[in-house]
């Protein structure tokens, strides 16, 4: 018996594949979460921090008020403060901020290393209630803390040396016992 029928029912199974296919959330990748306005308010926020003015970087008094300022704005703009944006509001990389962070400043008595310690400090603090409270993606989040709070996925393994046979004796009792046995041949 012969199903007349069978190409068009593939063509209507292929058809709702491709249907399932257009409403795919891998068309809007990357837009997910995205309402009408977010790109716009993301990008004035960060644009706030590209139309400051230059603060000087040797004064521990200045680059104090704009870290102080960075975070009111992001409190303001309602926006988690990030690594990048507390660099780009102080005009520097975030490898010279890194720098700071671990004690290379450009002064010899300055508090640079304390004051970027602090924000670093808060920086995290935030990062991990964001993660432990569902605030941020689990995989950003991970991402996040290896490569601006040094935390590292490692496993260390401790391998114990085991003799199947026992303990080894010392060179001169295995030699002694050789001996023995010989003897006795």
């Amino acid at each position: 018996m012969e199903n007349n029928n069978l190409p068009d029912k593939i063509d209507e199974q292929v058809a709702d594949r491709i249907v399932k296919r257009k409403n795919s959330k891998k068309l809007n990748f990357g837009q997910e979460n995205i309402e009408p306005g977010d790109n716009t308010r993301y990008l004035r926020h960060a644009l706030a921090n590209y139309n400051l003015p230059p603060i000087d970087l040797d004064s521990d008094e200045q680059v104090q008020e704009r870290i102080y300022w960075y975070f009111n704005h992001c409190m303001e703009d309602d926006m988690k403060p990030t690594v990048q944006g507390l660099a780009n509001s102080l005009g520097i990389s975030r490898f010279t901020l890194h720098d700071w962070y671990s004690g290379k400043t450009r002064g010899v008595n300055d508090n640079r290393t304390a004051i970027i310690n602090q924000a670093y400090n808060l920086l995290q603090e935030l990062w991990e209630d964001y993660m432990l409270n569902g605030k941020i993606n689990p995989v950003s989040g991970i991402f996040i803390g290896k490569n601006h709070f040094g935390y590292t996925d490692k496993q260390e393994v401790v391998v114990t040396p085991h003799n199947p046979l026992d303990e080894v004796d010392s060179p001169e009792i295995v030699s002694q016992r050789y001996i023995e046995s010989v003897a006795e041949d």
